[in-house]
């Protein structure tokens, strides 16, 4: 029984990382129903900025990562204005290949400027440093991640229910052409909903990375396995894609205790059954459109 909590608790923590990198990429997807593939990649860049401001010039770490939220927070307005707004009538597959293209240009310009080595970024909360409770090993990584899932939870919440722009944001999802006839400017919407979502996926990012190691190409796996939470979770659900996230992370830590070699084909496994029983995910309503 210890060890099936442990690996509960621990699959809780991975989930966690999971479903907070889902929330950003289904801020965008409520918005203006794009996919953004690059959203791991935006959040690998801003922990390179960390890792900068941490080596370079022996920064100490809260104004690093302040530092580097609010360049991410910039980061998702400009990817917006340049790559998406201009093209007013892309369709889904347009949507695709743009953010494809930020995704390598990312990555390209963090191996140019940072060079492809493997790096180590150290925050805070260490992955190695544990505490013992009642037989159940955490660590001050997992107490970290599930605490700052939580608390972006609750701010989200907050945030679309009882704030101005969280209610013209939901509006805008709702129906974009009402909106705009009620005065909302529905562009700074777009904008707005893609800077929350960069800050958002840059501390998932940090949290994956400081499990593994820091280079250009460190966080595709990771984006592939959130994509998988999300289809599990429904991309029309911000609570369903985090509970969607704990859910793949308990799952595949289970099925990696039992057939370690399998463990890395899990999450697409997910996506499989997901979409051929319920295409919508668990949490979110399935719409079918009559003509």
């Amino acid at each position: 029984m210890t060890t099936i909590a442990q690996l509960t608790l621990d699959g809780l923590a991975t989930g966690a990382c999971y479903g907070l990198l889902a929330i950003a990429l289904v801020i965008i997807y409520k918005t203006s129903e794009v996919v953004n593939f690059a959203q791991g990649e935006m959040g690998m860049f801003s922990s390179f900025i960390i890792y900068h401001l941490l080596v370079n010039y022996n920064a100490p770490f809260i104004p690093a990562l302040l530092i580097a939220l609010a360049i991410s927070f910039i980061i998702g307005i400009l990817i917006e204005f340049i790559l998406l707004r201009p093209v007013k009538k892309a369709t889904l597959l347009d949507t695709i290949v743009l953010t494809l293209a930020a995704e390598l240009f990312l990555i390209g310009f963090a191996g140019w400027k940072w060079s492809y080595e493997q790096k180590q970024l150290n925050i805070l909360w260490s992955y190695e440093k544990t505490h013992n409770m009642g037989g159940i090993i955490i660590n001050d990584w997992s107490i970290a991640v599930i605490f700052t899932s939580f608390f972006t939870m609750v701010f989200l919440y907050l945030f679309f229910k009882y704030t101005k722009f969280g209610i013209a944001m939901r509006a805008t999802q709702q129906n974009k052409f009402a909106t705009k006839l009620m005065g909302t400017n529905v562009e700074r919407m777009f904008s707005v909903s893609w800077a929350f979502s960069s800050v958002i996926g840059a501390l998932a990012a940090m949290f994956f990375i400081t499990r593994s190691t820091l280079d250009p190409s460190t966080m595709l796996e990771p984006f592939l396995k959130t994509f998988a939470a999300a289809v599990l979770g429904g991309l029309m659900s911000i609570p369903g894609v985090f509970i969607g996230g704990l859910i793949l992370g308990i799952i595949e830590n289970l099925f990696g205790y039992v057939w370690p070699h399998w463990k890395p084909i899990t999450a697409f496994v997910v996506i499989i059954i997901v979409l051929c029983i319920r295409p919508s995910g668990l949490f979110a309503k399935h719409y079918i459109r009559k003509v």
